[in-house]
Order: structure tokens, then sequence, then C-alpha cells
């Protein structure tokens, strides 16, 4: 039996990719046991991206037995064969093409995590296609199995930071195109759960951290840098890849009819200012900041997620220590800041 993410089995420091792949991968025990009684294979519409291939592998090591297909158009030289290595099948698929999505086949479980964010306001019209044609037609395909479909915190308006945020009673109030997209996106499977009572969760996910990008790894890269750090977006929840990763892929066990959204991130608002001055101390340099803190922002409540799944594994101050190693020792990045600091909305 592989080993199971759990606080106690987490390395102090992190030091390769492969160690980083296998961690970010590893499942949970409460994974384990929720798929040992869920019915049906998988499929992972959008498996390419950043968040997809390790998210489609620990499914994959949480049930062996089942089948788990990745699907995507794969431009990336090496991606499909990556996954196939770990017994993962996959479907070279584009799809906003409504023909090749209607020969996929249809399982029981599909994680939905297409979409389109960074370039929105060079080609709107693509971001729009991605996140609401492509939805629509993906929740009428599929619209007997269950389907989890990745959301963002951007739907949320700004609350204060102080209150702990939204919970998932309040409406949408979105700001900017990718947001209301991203609103679209979520109508669409909601649509297509009323219609055709397709049991499904759009899971509106805060920031996941990976060592090679996040929240995290902004921070710490500015402080590394001795540049400027914008704090007028004072607070983010921060949640290790892996624990979010589980999570959402759990949610094929807690689906509701119709679809309802969950929240899905850290159990705290953590503070950049703090965070900063931990990675200040960690590389002996003291950060500098550019404004003052909001008292509001992108802040959103995770307790229905903390009832479901528990804690995350991985703490705060554990991402803090493996994103500062990371860091120094100039660990491969992606190069892929995640503008958590924006706050007009335009991406």
């Amino acid at each position: 039996m592989s080993e199971r993410l759990t606080f106690d089995t987490v390395p102090d420091l992190i030091e390769t990719e492969e160690q980083l792949e296998e961690l970010v991968s590893r499942p949970t025990q409460g994974l384990v046991d929720d798929f040992a009684t869920l019915d049906g294979d998988i499929i992972v519409l959008g498996v390419a991206g950043k968040v997809g291939p390790s998210l489609a592998r620990m499914a994959k090591r949480a049930a062996p037995e089942k089948r788990v297909i990745g699907v995507a158009r794969f431009s990336e030289a090496g991606s499909k064969e990556e996954l196939e290595g770990f017994g993962i099948e996959t479907i070279r698929c584009d799809l906003l093409d409504q023909e090749a999505v209607a020969q996929l086949p249809k399982v029981k479980n599909v994680v939905y995590m297409a979409g389109k964010k960074f370039g929105t306001n060079d080609d709107p019209s693509f971001a729009w296609a991605m996140n609401t044609m492509v939805p629509a037609t993906v929740a009428s395909h599929f619209r007997d199995s269950r389907i989890v479909a990745f959301s963002t915190l951007c739907v949320y308006p700004f609350g204060v930071v102080a209150h702990n945020g939204w919970d998932e009673r309040v409406q949408p109030r979105p700001v900017g195109d990718y947001a209301n997209s991203c609103v679209g996106r979520e109508r669409a499977f909601e649509y297509g759960s009323h219609v055709h009572g397709t049991p499904g969760r759009l899971a509106r996910l805060n920031y996941a951290i990976d060592l090679r990008y996040g929240v995290l790894h902004d921070i710490a890269s500015w402080v590394h840098r001795g540049e400027p750090i914008p704090i007028r977006t004072g607070h983010a929840s921060v949640i290790w890849q892996g624990d979010s990763n589980a999570q959402i892929l759990r949610c094929l066990k807690h689906c509701t009819v119709p679809t309802s959204p969950i929240n899905i991130g850290g159990p705290e608002q953590a503070s950049v200012r703090a965070i900063a001055h931990a990675f200040g101390e960690k590389f002996g340099k003291a950060p500098i900041f550019e404004g003052e803190e909001e008292p509001t922002g992108w802040a959103n409540s995770t307790y229905q997620a903390q009832r479901l799944f528990g804690y995350p594994n991985v703490p705060l101050a554990r991402m803090i220590d493996w994103v500062a190693h990371w860091v120094e020792k100039g660990g491969a990045i992606y190069g892929k800041p995640t503008r958590y600091e924006v706050r007009d909305g335009l991406f």
C-alpha cells in the first residue's frame, strides 16, 4: 500500500521535482476510503494544466483498479506520455469541438478542469467560449454522470477579511470578464443539473500551493529579489495542492442534486505581511511593502469543506518552509504568477 498524505508523513523539505510530484499526488486515507465505495471510473477533462496531472495521478493511486482517463489537447510535448506512464489513459480532444466531445466515453465520474483565465482581457470571446460554451456541451454529454467542476473564489464579491469571508450561500457578484465567465460556467452546469438531474459540485478553489507557482511562491520571490510587495490585498487563503486535489476528488462522493458550490481552501485567511516577514527571516532580508492593506478582498469561508474533509494535512508553516527552500535553491518554476494581488478583475 502506497504512503498516505498525513501531517506525520510529509517531509521537512522537498529537494527534487520527482519528490514534489510524488507528494502532491499522494492520496489521503479519506480519499482512498471514499473511492473504495465510489462506483464507476473517472474522466478528467482539461487534465494537461498545472493541477491536472497531479490530480489524475492521485485518483489512480487512490483507486488503482479504476480507469482514470485524462482528456486534453496535449499541446505540450511529453505531457501525454508522462500521464500514460502512471497508468492513466489519455484522449486527445479539443473540448471546443462538440463533435469530438460527443465521442468521449460516458464514464460515471467526471472532474472538469478546463478553462481560461490569464489573457482574458486580450481575447475575452475565447475565455467566454471556454468558460461557458464548453461546460454546456460537457453538461449535456455527461448528463448521466456525476460532475465535479472547478470554479474560483473570484465569483464572489469582495468580503471583509475580519469576518472570515463569504460562505456558499452568498450569491456571486463578479468583477471583470474572467470572473463573470466563471459564473457562466457554474450556471451552465447548474442548468444541466436542473434539467437532467445530474449530481454535481462546483469547487470554488482558493489558492492552491505548489512550489513552482502559487501565492507563497509569488511572495517569496518578491522578498528574495528585494522587490516591493503590493500589500493592498493583504490576505489570502492558501492550501497545499495535494490537499485541494484530495478534497475536490472526494467531492465525487458528496455531490448534490441540483449541483451546489463548495469552497476549497485553507482554514485561515493568511496575512501577506506576516508571510513576507517569515520569508524575510528565512532569507535574511527585510521585506519591502508597497501600499497599505485594504479591509476587504476575495475571502471566503471553508467551513463546509472542513466539516466534510477535516483540516488540510499540510499546515501553512510547513508550506512556507518548503517554498523558501525551493526559491533559495533555485528550484524549477512555471513562471506564471497567480496575480492574487489584482483587485479590478482584469487578468
